[in-house]
């Protein structure tokens, strides 16, 4: 009803308290604007404004080098009191910016630039830096053909007193060797892990020039290689073979072998289980079997560790590292290269 406040229209009420005040507010603020438009108009009779946004001046030169100070207007934006101005680009940066908008059209046009889903625009020139590489690696590979047939032609056991191909080996085997073996046996061919150093003269499969040749044609229990150097070590605890108690007493006697502590007790009863389970490979004495690529168990190189916990779980489990046969990745030569090279590193037999 008129002239009553009920629940939907009181001020006193929550919801509508706070409409109602900004409503007032609203109305007092289009008051004082009106007001202050009415006593201070925005342009004169004429049309022109009254009141423009503020700028600032900047100095130019006219054609003939004249300095002359102009207005410069504002672009009406401003950030924390700072105006922006708006002022024109120089022509240099603009005839700049346009040339370089010239040259990339041009680019594109005379260039591969483009990607596409099978491929890229090839341009009107045609030129790749696919097709650059390929020239340059034939060119390279034009240039080594002579050494590289004098190489193949070579037995590996004269390489070595030939001068030009001790230079060639030395250089090219490098090469081969850092590209495709030293993400094992590292940059220095100092071995790893379970990778061996081929800095010494403790070789697994032999340190001749053929042995070492055959070892990278073929590789070590590459399953791609009909030919690979093939050898396997018995899992004794994981097939049951041998028990724990066994297999820490032959431990020790390994241990005692190379010549590390070792609980004489359990050694001498691992010798009777050595000369049961691990003969046929390591010999009698342990000192190996290069035609098996059985290690020697007496010296100071540890190709996984000498400490008791890596032997016991070598023995338990039994070592089965893989050697990639190169002879489907590398030319001849290049196979011939690397060989004399790791040959020549200081172990070589």
């Amino acid at each position: 009803m008129a002239g009553t406040d009920d629940e939907h229209t009181s001020p006193g009420a929550r919801e509508n308290g706070t409409p109602l005040d900004r409503q007032a507010a609203d109305k007092a603020h289009e008051s004082v604007h009106a007001a202050q438009t009415a006593a201070n108009p925005s342009s004169g009779t004429d049309g022109e404004p009254l009141h423009k946004r503020p700028g600032g001046t900047r100095v130019v030169r006219d054609r003939k080098g004249v300095r002359k100070v102009i207005e410069v207007p504002s672009t009406g934006h401003s950030w924390d009191g700072i105006e922006e101005y708006d002022n024109p680009l120089p022509r240099w940066w603009l005839w700049t910016f346009y040339i370089t908008i010239i040259w990339a059209i041009g680019y594109v046009i005379a260039y591969p630039a483009i990607p596409l889903i099978r491929g890229a625009t090839q341009g009107l020139l045609g030129e790749t830096m696919r097709s650059d590489v390929a020239v340059e690696i034939q060119r390279f590979k034009d240039a080594n053909a002579p050494i590289q047939a004098k190489l193949v032609e070579t037995p590996l056991d004269q390489v070595a007193a030939d001068p030009e191909l001790a230079n060639y080996t030395s250089n090219a085997g490098a090469a081969v060797f850092r590209t495709w073996c030293a993400q094992c046996h590292g940059s220095g061919a100092g071995g790893a892990k379970g990778y061996p150093s081929l800095l010494d003269n403790d070789w697994l499969w032999g340190g001749t020039i053929d042995d070492i040749y055959t070892t990278v044609q073929h590789g070590v229990r590459d399953p791609k290689d009909s030919e690979t150097r093939y050898s396997e070590m018995p899992r004794f605890g994981t097939d049951g073979m041998l028990d724990k108690t066994q297999i820490g007493d032959v431990v020790n006697y390994v241990l005692q072998l190379g010549g590390q502590p070792h609980d004489a007790a359990k050694a001498e009863a691992g010798k009777a289980v050595f000369a049961d389970n691990c003969v046929s490979c390591h010999g009698e004495t342990g000192t190996g079997d290069r035609a098996q690529g059985a290690p020697n168990l007496t010296d100071a190189v540890w190709l996984y560790g000498k400490d008791p916990a890596t032997l016991t779980r070598i023995v338990t489990e039994g070592p089965f590292g893989v050697m990639p046969a190169w002879s489907g990745r590398l030319s001849e030569a290049d196979i011939r290269a690397v060989a004399s090279y790791v040959h020549g590193l200081g172990g070589g037999e």
